[in-house]
């Protein structure tokens, strides 16, 4: 993964969680399900190629309290979403 400004500095990399193939809403519900298992403080990265996950994770992450850290960009191209455990 490459690492644009996405606010990780020197953090190690994130738990990465593939949901490359699923459609709305699949990945916000596997995110949902596998946040619980992260520590608090603790990073989540989501890898979805469907496009309506730009949207959808950092909205769940308002809705739900966790902080949308940003994105990133896989090897092959599909988007990486960045989410840091708050509660």
């Amino acid at each position: 993964m490459t690492a644009p400004a996405d606010g990780l500095g020197s953090e190690p990399d994130p738990e990465l969680l593939d949901c490359r193939g699923l459609l709305c809403p699949a990945p916000v519900i596997a995110l949902a399900r596998r946040i619980t298992g992260i520590p608090v403080g603790g990073l989540l990265a989501v890898a979805a190629d469907d496009v309506a996950a730009r949207h959808d994770v950092p909205a769940w992450c308002r809705m739900r309290g966790q902080q949308f850290v940003g994105e990133r960009t896989a090897p092959d191209g599909v988007p990486i979403y960045v989410i840091r455990r708050i509660t």
